[in-house]
């Protein structure tokens, strides 16, 4: 998968060089013209009725603006691109990192399993059920009142609590009457990285799933 990272940020390095020098040789086309029109226009002139100063002068500066407009394109440009190389270079070492990422996934190790959630606010009441794959719920924790934030919880399933289709969670959070908004959030780990399309870099996780690199919360989890 790496290498495929690689092919595709080089075709977009190739392409955006391609592009800036494209966009130069227009700008200076457009600018060898313009002056040739002026000079053949100063050579048209009525020698009794010459071209104004100012005329001149106004139409000197339109054609120095084009050329700045072009510098400053080609400029970016550049950026551009370089932004395209360091971010091919990042990506390399995203790979086999441990990240949060939106999901109620629980994976069960030999510690049990970690789960994360946020809420948009304070809550007087937070229950965490724990689900099995049919949806039925296998356990419940009571976390209590809790600030509005980021929250993690553990689990350990109980003797003879198993599911070969893993477990799920979801959070119900209430402020007196009032539910609370939550976000359920998984830890998993990184297994590839692509780049390009309208997403821009994506991140392949160990848990089946593919998500663009800004949706990730926080990393290490």
């Amino acid at each position: 998968m790496a290498s495929t990272s690689t092919v595709t940020d080089s075709s977009a390095l190739s392409q955006l060089t391609g592009s800036a020098k494209s966009t130069a040789s227009a700008t200076q086309e457009a600018s060898d013209r313009f002056l040739k029109l002026l000079v053949t226009q100063m050579q048209s002139q009525d020698p009794l009725n010459p071209m104004d100063n100012a005329q001149v002068t106004s139409q000197m500066a339109q054609i120095n603006t084009v050329s700045s407009l072009g510098t400053v394109n080609d400029s970016l440009q550049a950026m551009s691109a370089q932004l395209v190389q360091m971010q091919a270079m990042q990506s390399a070492s995203l790979v086999g990192r441990s990240v949060v990422v939106p999901g109620n996934r629980l994976e069960v190790g030999a510690d049990g399993a970690v789960g994360y959630f946020d809420m948009a606010g304070a809550a007087d009441s937070v229950k965490v059920e724990v689900l099995s794959s049919a949806g039925r719920v296998v356990d419940t924790i009571d976390m209590g009142a809790e600030t509005s934030g980021r929250h993690a919880f553990t689990w350990t399933p109980g003797e003879g609590v198993s599911d070969a289709g893993g477990f799920r969670f979801r959070v119900a959070a209430t402020a007196g009457t009032a539910s609370v908004a939550t976000t359920a959030l998984m830890r998993d780990q990184v297994s590839a990285v692509s780049s390009g399309g309208s997403t821009g870099l994506s991140l392949q996780l160990k848990g089946g799933t593919t998500i663009a690199y800004s949706d990730v919360r926080a990393f290490g989890g």
